[in-house]
């Protein structure tokens, strides 16, 4: 983020969401990078509002995935909205779709669609490869998180 300016570019925005915020479980730059009424639909569950829906998203990823990992494998940004292919991945070592720990390395495909006001992230829709997901973890497909 350009300091002086107040203002961050889509892409410094997303890039500091996924290398500080979801890499590193920061909950401090989560509540600076992302707006008080940040909407949040996540592959893995249901919508959340605001900063603690996220939040409290987040913990119970990090609680099921050991050094759960997010990669932006291509970014492609128009003024404030982004776009972002994805590698997520981790460590299987909690309940995770009703799967109790198996150890097992994890890692699956997605995109993420931003939305920001040249401050903050206002909106986050992320589709992610649940089935692939289940697969690995050897559920059946119609359990969700």
């Amino acid at each position: 983020m350009r300091q002086s300016e107040g203002t961050a570019s889509a892409a410094d925005l997303v890039r500091r969401f996924y290398d500080v915020v979801w890499n590193k479980a920061d909950e401090q730059v989560a509540r600076e990078i992302l707006h008080p009424r940040f909407s949040f639909r996540a592959s893995l569950g249901p919508e959340r509002q605001g900063l603690d829906g996220f939040i409290n998203y987040m913990r119970a990823i990090h609680a099921a995935l050991k050094d759960y990992t997010c990669t932006i494998d291509e970014l492609l940004v128009d003024g404030p909205k982004a776009a972002a292919r994805m590698t997520f991945g981790g460590q299987h070592q909690g309940e995770f779709f009703g799967v109790s720990a198996t150890g097992r390395s994890i890692a699956w495909a997605g995109a993420a669609f931003f939305e920001t006001d040249g401050r903050q992230i206002t909106r986050l829709w992320v589709l992610g490869d649940i089935d692939g997901v289940k697969q690995q973890l050897g559920v059946d497909a119609r359990r969700t998180f």
